[in-house]
């Protein structure tokens, strides 16, 4: 905000100091309140099992629910690259938060790159490249 205030003379529009109070985006719930969410997020979406769902809150916040979508099963969210990373998550990483790599995805978004194999990360980088160069699109 300090920078943004000093280059607010300088830019075609002013919004003025507000980012100190907001939440970032999904964390619109207060900080004791995980397990609540999750537990909703199990209710919502009864196929996700409590890690899986712990994961996406922790991850996402309330956004959770609008990257799961009209999901109604496992299936309904593609491929798996692995641990539970689906490609739903994937395209949603890419559109709203600009992942190119697996690299993006997985050491810079999620810290799955712990978890899936080289095999995997190796999957998910070819299918990322895939969708960005508008091949794996019309695939999927």
């Amino acid at each position: 905000e300090q920078v943004l205030e000093k280059l607010e003379p300088f830019l075609p529009f002013k919004r003025g100091v507000w980012t100190a109070a907001a939440p970032l985006p999904g964390g619109d719930f207060k900080v004791d309140a995980v397990d609540a969410e999750v537990a909703r997020l199990e209710t919502d979406y009864p196929f996700l099992d409590t890690a899986f769902a712990t994961r996406l809150i922790r991850h996402y916040g309330t956004d959770a629910r609008n990257l799961l979508g009209d999901a109604q099963k496992l299936s309904d969210l593609g491929r798996q690259f692995g641990h539970t990373l689906f490609e739903r998550e994937v395209r949603w990483l890419m559109k709203r938060e600009w992942a190119q790599t697996a690299e993006d995805v997985l050491w810079r978004r999620t810290k799955l790159g712990l978890r899936l194999s080289r095999e995997d990360a190796g999957e998910l980088d070819t299918f990322m490249a895939g969708c960005l160069a508008g091949q794996a699109g019309a695939a999927a």
